[in-house]
């Protein structure tokens, strides 16, 4: 911003803006209320860079800040917060919980401690978004404290990351506290930063163990996508459609292959099987030509050297 602009907004004196973008306020307007809902009683009025949309451009602007807004009022740049300006808020934040806080200490955005010994050591990081970086540099100070926050801007219309469920479900994971700064400087509480146990999930853990359990070898390249995978069931099928290759046959008589052929046969999920008659079931056009593509093992054991 130009000085004169500066020596201008220390004198509360008007100044014109550029190209009209952005209208100037100075202390003392009647007009012009700054904040709803107070008085233009004589104030500081401080420089502040904002964007004009519709222009397309950015201009210098002088908004008046009443003395009793003190900081909670929040100068941002475009309408979006600075690292710098997610400080104070989360600050006060701390310091509400009993803690001492103090920023940039040896490579942290900020540093609390507790009363008495031994002291409680939170680490805060802040970011503009919620990123992979964010998230590392938490977990870098997890070794050098009790307690790690994340506090990051609140993102336009609350679509940000920092409403998706997974993030909070990752920060509860990691045991991090994430905090949300808005432009006026509120402060939401996303996640509490306590030690997380995950819920477990009894079916689906019973669904991996069967699966294993009832599939012979190794027959899927893990990281493989986009291609059919070999399950238990289609292994069945295939034994299945093996068994009535040559000549139809009845569920009974394909038991000891296959202990679900009966389900296999009467469900037909691929259209390989095709009902003879009550209780008989033959191999389709699609059975056969299911039994040649999954005929070549799909996997190598690689040889270990001994």
């Amino acid at each position: 911003m130009p000085a004169s602009a500066v020596r201008q907004a220390e004198n509360g004196s008007p100044s014109g803006d550029a190209g009209g973008a952005i209208g100037s306020v100075t202390a003392g307007d009647p007009k012009r209320p700054l904040v709803p809902g107070t008085t233009n009683r004589p104030a500081a009025s401080i420089a502040v860079l904002g964007t004009d949309r519709r222009a397309g451009r950015v201009a210098d602007a002088l908004l008046t800040i009443p003395r009793q807004a003190g900081p909670r009022l929040l100068l941002v740049r475009g309408s979006r917060l600075l690292e710098t300006d997610l400080y104070l808020p989360v600050k006060r934040h701390l310091e509400g919980l009993g803690l001492e806080v103090k920023g940039e200490v040896r490579g942290c955005d900020l540093v609390a401690l507790s009363d008495g010994t031994p002291e409680l050591v939170v680490i805060g990081e802040l970011k503009r978004n919620f990123t992979l970086e964010l998230v590392l540099q938490g977990v870098d100070r997890t070794s050098a404290c009790d307690e790690v926050w994340l506090a990051v801007a609140a993102s336009k219309r609350g679509r940000g990351r920092e409403s998706d469920a997974r993030v909070k479900k990752l920060c509860r994971f990691l045991g991090f506290g994430l905090l949300v700064v808005a432009t006026s400087g509120r402060i939401d509480v996303v996640v509490e930063p306590v030690a997380w146990k995950p819920r477990r999930d009894g079916k689906r853990r019973s669904r991996l163990v069967e699966e294993h359990r009832r599939r012979t070898g190794d027959p899927n390249l893990g990281g493989s996508t986009r291609t059919p995978q070999m399950t238990a069931y289609r292994q069945q099928a295939l034994v299945v459609a093996n068994a009535l290759a040559d000549a139809p046959a009845r569920p009974r008589d394909l038991r000891n292959l296959a202990p679900e052929a009966a389900k296999i046969l009467q469900s037909n999920v691929y259209g390989w099987f095709e009902r003879i008659e009550r209780g008989l079931y033959g191999l389709t056009p699609p059975g056969r030509a299911a039994l040649v593509k999954w005929s070549a093992p799909t996997i190598a054991e690689p040889s270990r050297a001994a």
